[in-house]
C-alpha cells in the first residue's frame, strides 16, 4: 500500500478554484435555511445538544485514532481518515435524519453549530492527530499543515458562505422562501456531480487501489453510527435523539475534506480516495440505517 502515499489525484487549479466556488454556493444554500432561532433551541435540549457535540467532535476523532493504531493503514490513508473525522456534519444528515423520522431539529442544528466552528475544530482535530500517524513518512506525505491556514481557508470556504446566506434570509426572507427549493436541487446536482467529478477523473486509480480503501471506511463509517447511538443511549439521551446523533456522527462533510486535499495536500491520491469513497458510502449506508428505523417506528 505505500505506493498510495505518493499518488497525485488528476487535478489543476483552475478547477480547484471552481470546487471552491461550488462549496461555497453550498454552504450558501444551507444557511437560507438557518435562522437564529434555530440557535435558540440550543436552551431547550442542551443534554441532546452537548452529547451530540461530544460524540461527533472528541469521540469520532479518538474512534479514528484508535481504528489508525489498531488497522495500520498506510499513512496518506490514515491522514485521509482523521481529515474526514475532523470535518464536521454533512447536510446530508438532515435528509437521512427526517427520512428515519427521528429528531430532525436537533439534526440541523448539530450540523450547524458543528459547522460554524469548523474553521477553529478542523485544523485543531488534524493537527493534534497527524502526531499520531507514521512519523517516519510524515515527510514524504507532506500531511502537516500550518493551523492558520487552514483556519482562514475554512472560513472562505464555509464561514463567509454561512453568514452571507444568514443574512440573506434576515433581509429578504420572502425572496428567499421562493427561491429555497431551486437552490436545493442545485446544491444536490452540484454535490453529485462534485464526488462523480473526481471520481471519473482518476478511475484507473479508483480501480488499482480501491479494495485498499473499501474496507477503512465501511468500517469507519459503521462504528461512527453504532459510536454515536449507543453513546447517547448510554447517556439517557430519547430514542428520536439517539438516533439523530448517530446520523450526525456518521455523516461528514466529506466534499470539505476532498477540497482541503487539494488546498492542502496536493490532491493526495490516499486521503482523496478516502474522501471520495466516503461521499458515497455514508449515503447508502445513512439511507438504509434511515429506512430501517423508519419502519421500525
Amino acid at each position: 500500500m505505500a505506493e498510495l502515499d505518493h499518488i497525485r489525484i488528476n487535478f489543476n487549479s483552475e478547477q480547484l478554484i471552481l470546487l471552491n466556488i461550488c462549496l461555497g454556493f453550498l454552504m450558501f444554500g444551507i444557511a437560507l435555511e438557518m435562522t437564529i432561532s434555530d440557535f435558540r433551541a440550543l436552551l431547550k435540549n442542551r443534554k441532546s445538544t452537548a452529547t451530540g457535540l461530544f460524540s461527533q467532535m472528541i469521540l469520532l476523532p479518538a474512534l479514528t485514532m484508535f481504528l489508525i493504531y489498531i488497522l495500520k493503514p498506510s499513512p496518506s490513508l490514515a491522514a485521509g481518515m482523521l481529515l474526514v473525522a475532523a470535518c464536521p456534519g454533512g447536510n446530508v444528515s438532515n435528509y437521512a435524519v427526517h427520512l428515519s423520522k427521528a429528531n430532525a431539529p436537533l439534526s440541523v442544528l448539530l450540523t450547524s453549530i458543528s459547522t460554524l466552528v469548523a474553521a477553529l475544530t478542523t485544523p485543531a482535530v488534524f493537527s493534534i492527530g497527524a502526531q499520531f500517524i507514521d512519523p517516519t513518512n510524515a515527510g514524504a506525505i507532506g500531511f502537516e499543515i500550518n493551523f492558520t491556514s487552514m483556519f482562514f481557508s475554512i472560513v472562505q470556504l464555509i464561514l463567509f458562505p454561512l453568514v452571507l446566506g444568514m443574512l440573506t434570509r434576515y433581509y429578504f426572507p420572502i425572496l428567499v422562501q421562493k427561491v429555497i427549493p431551486g437552490v436545493k436541487k442545485l446544491s444536490l446536482i452540484i454535490f453529485i456531480a462534485f464526488i462523480l467529478f473526481a471520481v471519473v477523473g482518476n478511475l484507473e486509480n479508483i480501480r488499482m487501489h480501491i479494495h485498499h480503501v473499501f474496507y477503512l471506511v465501511v468500517i469507519h463509517n459503521t462504528l461512527a453510527l453504532a459510536l454515536g447511538y449507543n453513546f447517547s443511549r448510554m447517556m439517557g439521551r430519547p430514542l428520536e435523539d439517539a438516533r439523530a446523533i448517530s446520523i450526525e456522527t456518521g455523516i461528514q462533510n466529506s466534499g470539505l475534506a476532498l477540497i482541503l486535499v487539494f488546498n492542502f495536500f496536493k490532491g493526495n491520491g490516499g486521503m482523496a480516495m478516502i474522501a471520495a469513497w466516503w461521499s458515497i458510502w455514508h449515503l447508502i449506508s445513512s439511507f438504509f440505517l434511515a429506512i430501517y428505523w423508519r419502519r421500525k417506528n
